[in-house]
């Protein structure tokens, strides 16, 4: 049997703390790396410790989820890092992605999918639910069409005549 997937779990939360602790400590495959109540501590014990991957919340006191999200992995760029949070609109998400983040999964999680989410990022992927993703597609496909602009009207004979002549290094 291969070493078990060493997991930090950071919430500013004792009790969520300890139900991610509950749903992992019985996995074979996964162990307790040790545990971070901010982002300042996250950031201390992902550097001690060296985590196969980090469970994060986003809004804790102090430095948030966010801000050592892009600490750890400005020191670590190999560090694989889920966030567990309520927050579940668009901006949030995307957020944590260009922090650095490989997953993303919303506090009602299913335990199941909470383990998978942690199998997947230790191997190197990426864990988003339907309904995460599905938000981020939306958002994308919005913005989008509200970038889509209207054609450019051509240049006049005259316009086109003094961009050459500029292009040739004339001047007034």
């Amino acid at each position: 049997m291969s070493n078990p997937i060493r997991v930090l779990i950071v919430d500013d939360h004792p009790l969520m703390r300890q139900a991610i602790r509950t749903a992992i400590i019985v996995e074979p495959d996964l162990q307790i790396a040790g545990e971070a109540s901010n982002g300042q501590e996250a950031i201390e014990r992902a550097r001690a410790l060296q985590p196969d991957v980090t469970i994060m919340d986003l809004l804790m006191p102090g430095k948030d989820g966010l801000q050592a999200i892009t600490e750890i992995r400005a020191e670590n760029p190999d560090a694989r890092i889920i966030v567990l949070t309520s927050l579940s609109e668009e901006e949030p998400v995307v957020a944590a992605i260009n922090a650095g983040a490989q997953g993303y999964l919303l506090k009602d999680v299913q335990r199941d999918d909470l383990l998978r989410a942690i199998r997947e990022v230790a191997q190197g992927n990426t864990f988003l639910p339907p309904a995460i993703a599905r938000k981020l597609i939306d958002g994308i496909q919005q913005s989008k069409a509200k970038t889509q602009t209207t054609p450019v009207e051509p240049l006049t004979e005259r316009e086109r005549a003094v961009l050459k002549l500029i292009g040739q290094g004339a001047s007034n």
